[in-house]
């Protein structure tokens, strides 16, 4: 009994972490160089898997097909219609100020959303496999979101 009342702590301790990282926050590695110049891969960061997402969100996405996880950038939300031509994205048939690509894209007709599904990119737009190539992504496949870098420790901090 004395035993049990000591270890308390420690269970109270390990159970809240593992609440935390199954639903609120979790590392991920970033693998590959589809995010560069934003991401070089390699870098860990944390996944909230909380909130809202909004257009230019980092995001994490596990595809049935795919093994592990690929990061991206949100380029279209439920319920636009995305299309890239001449290098340019329009969403709604308005351009989309883009800082972030890299590289230039071929163009891919109109893709329209539903209520519950996404348009990513990688921001290097060279070799991305994106929503280009597997389609669109519904928000059941997406993780979370993640803009903070924790490793390396040269890199720590906000990424946008």
């Amino acid at each position: 009994m004395k035993l049990l009342r000591s270890l308390i702590p420690y269970i109270i301790i390990i159970v809240v972490v593992v609440f935390i990282r199954t639903f609120i926050v979790t590392p991920v590695k970033v693998d590959g160089t589809s995010m560069y110049p934003t991401l070089d891969g390699d870098e860990i960061m944390l996944l909230n898997k909380l909130g809202h997402i909004d257009r230019f969100d980092i995001v994490v996405i596990h595809l049935n097909d795919e093994e592990g996880n690929l990061i991206k950038r949100v380029i279209g939300l439920p319920g636009e219609t995305v299309e890239i031509r001449d290098n340019k994205i329009y969403v709604n048939d308005e351009l989309l100020e883009d800082s972030y690509g890299y590289g230039t894209t071929y163009n891919i007709d109109p893709v329209t959303l539903s209520e519950d599904e996404y348009f990513v990119l990688g921001d290097n737009r060279i070799i991305s496999l994106d929503s280009r190539v597997f389609g669109k992504v519904n928000r059941t496949e997406i993780k979370g979101t993640t803009n903070i870098i924790m490793f390396p420790f040269s890199k720590i901090g906000k990424v946008e």
